[in-house]
């Protein structure tokens, strides 16, 4: 089945563009030019993965980003001004799960795509039922869901895959570097700052006191793990 992209910017040659080299390699796309359609698109539609623009009238793209993420995952790349790493954090503490800096070249748009297709992919075909419950924790890796004392909490999909990756582990303790290779990919052009993002969006989440932490710990100096 093709997958669909919905792909978002106010510049419309931009998305024709865009569009044109997406569907050369099947893929179906929507488009939107504003923020308060991307948004209606993104409720109303099925999506494997949305291209997010910054800079939207109506609603710009960390408020259509932060309102998606109340119900939906889907991964999301966010397109950001050249050189503005605040542009980068912000996005990923909205819930962006990657982003591109404009100007871009297609063929890095479209690698990055499917390179995020192919992880949703391989989570999504796991065929083994597993699930783990401590200390009020419980992650169940075939709905993807996490609840904290009976209170399920909305993750996005790479503060899933972080959180599974180091509760499957326990005690073990990864480097940032680690876990940017494992999560994201060593083709990732993006700095170790990603994880540490996701880290506090994670225990902000998670535990009921994120400056004492009860389930991911930092080993200083080195990494993460989750203390079992």
């Amino acid at each position: 089945m093709a997958k669909r992209i919905l792909v978002v910017d106010d510049e419309k040659l931009i998305v024709k563009g865009i569009r044109f080299s997406l569907e050369q390699d099947g893929m179906e796309v929507d488009s939107a030019y504003d923020g308060k359609e991307a948004l209606r698109m993104a409720e109303n539609g099925h999506y494997d993965a949305i291209l997010l623009d910054v800079m939207l009238p109506e609603l710009n793209g960390f408020e259509v980003c932060q309102q998606i993420r109340e119900f939906s995952d889907v991964p999301i790349i966010m397109l950001t001004a050249k050189g503005d790493d605040m542009d980068k954090i912000l996005g990923l503490e909205y819930g962006a799960d990657d982003y591109i800096t404009k100007p871009f070249n297609i063929l890095e748009v479209k690698a990055r795509i499917k390179a995020i297709l192919r992880r949703s992919s391989k989570l999504s075909s796991k065929d083994e039922h597993k699930t783990v419950t401590y200390n009020g924790l419980s992650l169940d890796s075939e709905s993807r869901r996490v609840t904290v004392n009976g209170r399920e909490v909305n993750l996005t999909a790479k503060e899933f895959d972080v959180l599974e990756l180091l509760v499957f582990n326990p005690n073990k303790v990864y480097s940032r570097d680690a876990l940017l290779s494992t999560i994201w990919g060593y083709d990732y052009p993006g700095d170790v700052r990603t994880v540490d993002v996701h880290i506090r969006r994670l225990r902000e989440k998670i535990e009921s006191n994120s400056s004492e932490p009860q389930y991911i710990q930092t080993k200083w100096g080195v990494g993460y793990f989750f203390k079992n």
